[in-house]
């Protein structure tokens, strides 16, 4: 078994003998689990383990990063004055030193709420599970291709600071989503999923979310959509009302809320994947980027949540910030380093993917705070619109400020009722004019944290595990369609 405080202990004192003012070490263990059934047929069946340790220090203030999957006294000996070499070369083209935010000296731990271990589960019951999800399915006829998928994840993390922070966390994801596909060609093809596109739903959970999923009773349902929309009509163009979706919604927030928001970003030292921020600080506390019924707080305490932990890859306790009140901004996500820069705290955002990558800002859970309407209250209050539901693409330019969504399926509102089937809707705007335009949120019965698992960013590029909260919302005077 390795001893990963004492090499811990090692690395920090390495680190301090060779000059640096701040040293961190975080050892990360991850174990996966990926499964994909295509109409009953084993696809994927992926096991992965890795471990190892990253070491972070700054020295003639500016940062360095080292990692390694040694385990070895020698290795980690090496690895923390690799780290300090890489400080002090790069202090030497720094435009300013690296100053951090507070921290307060601490141990703590965290797990995940758990109530059923998914790797616990025998393979062969998870298999066929998926494979009668697949036969539901394709007993629809006009179904080409029906599928199943299911993704776990196990992480520990042990993290310790030179400024005497010691943190042990245990982690646990699992994801579990159908899709059905109908016609032929890309042009004569339909695609439903459930209950989200790109694998599912994830969640900070155990295997009862697969359960609490209910893929079984929703299978026929997709499938029979996805045969209705081959013949279904297309989306009208112009001007009108929307309504969306929660999975719609929540991708709506990751890019046009959540990356904007990211202080590295505002900064421009994060220009990878869409780019800058329309959100600069000089416009903190004074840009009114949506309707007085806009809430957003990032919110990595949430229950369940795929960006809820305990403390972030700093050893930052995880905490509930303000981004956008009653449609005015008022926070960012933010790392020590870039919430010095501002005067504030860190909002708790810094993570890395594994142990070999530094930490960076990523988004927890970006929440939308519910309102007080029901869905048949936000579709009433549509004369003429569409429904829209569930992701199936997305453009947004360099600053976030303008962009095109797309969904699987829509419905035409017609005088507050919902009318026929709508292939292929889309709608695009400016961010500021459609969050300002939202004029009806869901309440807090209709909300859920939508589980985002493939959120890409920085160079070399990094894989996020980040989330949205909301519940379905209207907006007004949207450009649909082509």
């Amino acid at each position: 078994m390795i001893d990963y405080e004492t090499l811990a202990e090692i690395a920090l004192t390495f680190a301090t003998r060779h000059g640096t003012t701040y040293a961190d070490v975080r050892f990360v263990q991850s174990e996966y689990e990926n499964i994909e059934v295509t109409n009953g047929v084993p696809e994927l069946i992926d096991n992965t383990f890795d471990s190892g340790m990253g070491i972070r220090v700054i020295a003639d203030g500016a940062w360095g990063f080292a990692a390694t999957a040694d385990a070895t006294s020698e290795a980690i000996r090496e690895t923390a004055i690799k780290a300090v070499e890489i400080a002090k070369a790069s202090a030497k083209l720094m435009k300013q030193p690296v100053e951090l935010a507070r921290a307060i000296s601490f141990r703590g731990e965290y797990s995940t709420p758990l109530t059923i271990d998914p790797f616990k589960i025998p393979l062969k019951e998870k298999l066929e599970y998926m494979t009668e999800l697949c036969l539901l399915m394709t007993k629809a006829e006009g179904v080409a291709q029906a599928s199943a998928s299911m993704n776990f994840k196990r992480m520990f993390q042990y993290f310790a600071s030179s400024e005497g922070v010691m943190i042990r966390q245990n982690i646990i994801h699992s994801g579990a989503g159908i899709e059905c596909s109908a016609g032929k060609g890309h042009r004569g093809r339909s695609v439903r999923s459930y209950p989200n596109s790109s694998g599912g739903q994830f969640e900070s959970k155990g295997y009862e979310l697969i359960q609490e999923l209910r893929l079984e009773e929703n299978a026929p349902r997709i499938a029979q959509e996805a045969v209705a929309l081959l013949s279904a009509k297309e989306c009208p163009s112009g001007i009108k009302d929307i309504v969306l979706d929660g999975p719609m919604l929540s991708l709506q927030i990751h890019e046009s809320i959540g990356h904007p928001l990211e202080l590295d970003r505002v900064f421009g030292s994060e220009r990878n994947f869409s780019g800058t921020s329309y959100a600069t600080t000089e416009k903190l506390d004074k840009l009114k980027i949506g309707s007085e019924l806009v809430n957003f707080v990032s919110d990595a305490t949430a229950f369940f949540g795929l960006g809820t932990f305990g403390y972030d890859d700093e050893g930052v306790k995880a905490r509930k910030v303000d981004l956008i009140k009653n449609g005015i901004l008022v926070g960012y996500e933010s790392s020590r380093e870039t919430a010095a820069r501002i005067g504030r705290e860190s909002s708790g955002a810094a993570r890395a993917d594994g142990w070999g990558n530094i930490p960076i800002i990523r988004m927890t859970n970006t929440n939308l705070l519910p309102g007080k309407d029901s869905l048949e209250d936000l579709i009433a209050g549509v004369d003429d619109g569409i429904y829209m539901a569930t992701v199936a693409s997305w453009s947004i330019d360099d600053a976030r400020e303008s962009f095109t969504m797309g969904t699987e399926i829509g419905w035409e509102i017609k005088g507050g009722k919902l009318g026929e089937m709508i292939k292929s809707p889309s709608y695009s705007d400016e961010t500021i004019r459609f969050w300002n335009s939202c004029d009806g949120i869901g309440g807090p019965d209709l909300y859920r944290i939508w589980g985002t698992p493939n959120c890409g960013k920085g160079q070399p590029a990094q894989n996020g595990r980040v989330a949205q909260g909301c519940s379905p919302a209207r907006f007004r005077g949207v450009k649909v369609g082509g």
